[in-house]
Order: C-alpha cells, then sequence, then structure tokens
C-alpha cells in the first residue's frame, strides 16, 4: 500500500470523494502547516493558524495509480477557489 497527502479546501467532501474510488484502502483527515500546535477545527476555520486541511489517502498501487489519483484530485478540486 502507498500513501498520499493531498489538500483540497475542506477536507469532508474531498475525503467522501475519494472513499469511492476502486483501490483507495483508507483515508484520514487532519490539518498541515500552520503554526499551532494541535490545533482544533474551530481554530482551523478562524484562518489564524495557518492551517490547510488534508486528507491521507491509502490506496493500493496495484489497482489505482497515484497519476489516477492526480488525475481524479484535479477533476474535484478548483486551486482558484477559497481555503486552498
Amino acid at each position: 500500500m502507498t500513501k498520499v497527502l493531498i489538500g483540497a479546501g475542506c477536507f469532508w467532501g474531498i475525503e467522501e470523494y475519494f472513499r469511492k474510488i476502486t483501490g483507495v484502502i483508507d483515508t484520514k483527515v487532519g490539518y498541515s502547516g500552520g503554526h499551532t500546535l494541535n490545533p482544533s477545527y474551530e481554530e482551523v476555520c478562524s484562518g489564524t493558524t495557518e492551517h490547510a486541511e488534508v486528507i491521507q489517502i491509502k490506496y493500493d498501487e496495484n489497482i489505482v495509480l497515484l497519476k489516477d489519483i492526480l488525475e481524479h484530485f484535479w477533476l474535484s478540486h478548483d486551486p482558484t477557489q477559497i481555503n486552498r
């Protein structure tokens, strides 16, 4: 199994999107970057911690390739939107 970490704005919707892809074994949500140790959801949403919401995707590279994961990412995420 292989893991990749992606950030695409709010993690709840993007996590659900990736869970439906054949070959994705598991997903976990969290925060990346920022300057606050172990921030709460409310702190991150306030914009003061500078964290990005991210998901870790664990996938079977014999079923789905990283390039496919990245294609799904770009289909589901517009980098010009607010909140990264």
